[in-house]
């Protein structure tokens, strides 16, 4: 059956580049160091035997990040070789560990090219985040003696039901793994249900609530709220997706009847849609400025359009409500705790398979709340912004969830320790 993937995934590959092609039109990063997805390295420095960590994107790198910081805090002379398959996600690399950890780009899932990059690196352990099952890049990195775990796993019941289509294969492809560190025990079931070894899998916790952030980012909000507006409320939506711009627009437009300064900070999660989304604002009469365009934000100004990359954390830190997005679509919902880390209460939608149990604690604390459309958003919106001491609990409540559940990245070295001795 593998064979069979291979083959499809081979004669796909004039289809994916094409795609790559097609996003490179407004993102040129698409289009940059595209021979390394081939296995093909010009320039990149040699390493001895690293310790190769695969995080897809922002998101999967955000999480990885407290993995990665400690591993170079405890084993300082192992080299870490870093791939994404974004460029978003090579950003977020370069921002976060500057000339830390070694880059490229996460070679396709054919045999030959995952065979080219052992060569060139010899890593001593791949680590996976999330939810990057490759049936090919596990069964050869097995096959050439270097030990795979997957961490900070999770698995919703729709994606497992795709799996279950294959079963051999998935079955294959999971023995392939050392150790496998959940999120939870309700995903864990799933990958037992899917062929998962027990012995080999284990509840762990989520690496997000270990993620660090500056002493100074409180503070850095403040500056920023100063900039926008102190007197302002603030609403910020944070990563939107296609579909989600047109419902948080129509919520804000009925929160500024009853908040008529209010700012919205509109932050789309994909770069090469910056332009459509002031579009569609402008559409709707609502005077927009830049973050990156350096445009100041006035009382006139209605949306904040946060096109740069790497402070949407300092801009939820200056929010009074975060409205978190890829939660209105059935993308699964974007990291939650980005928000409840700097104590600013949250809404989101109905999809939230990718942070299923997390927003379920938030919500359980107070901290979030689920809406479906735009006036549930705009009522929720307009109730903390109303009641300052409502929207302090919330806030708190957000942010004691967060200390509370901490200790996965310990839980994932311990896992790992076996395959990072020298």
């Amino acid at each position: 059956m593998r064979a069979l993937y291979t083959v499809a995934f081979i004669f796909s590959l004039p289809l994916i580049l094409l795609r790559l092609w097609w996003r490179g039109r407004r993102n040129p990063g698409y289009r940059a160091r595209w021979w390394e997805r081939f296995g093909i390295y010009r320039g990149t420095p040699l390493l001895d035997r690293p310790v190769w960590i695969h995080a897809v994107s922002v998101g999967e790198v955000s999480a990885a990040s407290p993995l990665i910081k400690a591993l170079r805090d405890r084993h300082r002379q192992l080299p870490i070789l870093v791939t994404t398959t974004t460029p978003t996600g090579f950003d977020t690399v370069s921002r976060q560990f500057p000339g830390a950890v070694a880059h490229v780009y996460f070679p396709y899932d054919v045999p030959f090219v995952v065979r080219r990059l052992l060569r060139r690196f010899r890593p001593r352990a791949l680590v996976l985040m999330e939810t990057e099952l490759w049936p090919n890049v596990v069964a050869v990195c097995t096959a050439d003696g270097v030990p795979v775990y997957l961490v900070n796993a999770r698995l919703s019941a729709r994606s497992a039901e795709r799996y279950a289509i294959l079963p051999r294969m998935t079955r294959k492809m999971l023995e392939g793994f050392s150790g496998i560190a959940v999120q939870n025990a309700a995903d864990a079931a799933r990958f037992l249900d899917l062929g998962a070894p027990a012995a080999r899998t284990q509840v762990t916790g989520s690496m997000k609530f270990d993620v660090s952030y500056p002493a100074s980012l409180r503070e850095e909000g403040a500056a920023l709220r100063r900039e926008l507006g102190v007197n302002r409320p603030i609403l910020m939506a944070g990563s939107t997706r296609p579909g989600e711009e047109e419902v948080v627009l129509e919520a804000f437009a009925i929160l500024r009847q009853r908040h008529p300064n209010c700012l919205l900070v509109l932050a789309p999660r994909h770069p090469e849609r910056f332009e459509s989304v002031v579009a569609m604002c402008r559409q709707r009469g609502f005077a927009v400025v830049s973050r990156r365009a350096g445009q100041a934000c006035t009382e006139d100004t209605a949306v904040f359009l946060l096109d740069t990359m790497g402070e949407l954390m300092c801009f939820y830190a200056a929010s009074d409500v975060a409205f978190v997005g890829g939660s209105l679509v059935p993308a699964g919902g974007h990291n939650v705790l980005e928000p409840a880390v700097v104590g600013v209460p949250i809404v989101v939608g109905p999809h939230l398979f990718n942070f299923a149990e997390i927003s379920t604690l938030l919500e359980a604390a107070g901290a979030l709340k689920i809406v479906q459309g735009a006036a549930d958003m705009a009522a929720m919106a307009s109730r903390w912004m109303s009641d300052s001491n409502a929207r302090d609990l919330a806030g708190c409540a957000g942010r004691d969830v967060v200390m509370q559940s901490r200790g996965a990245t310990e839980r994932t070295l311990a896992l790992l320790a076996t395959s990072l001795g020298a």
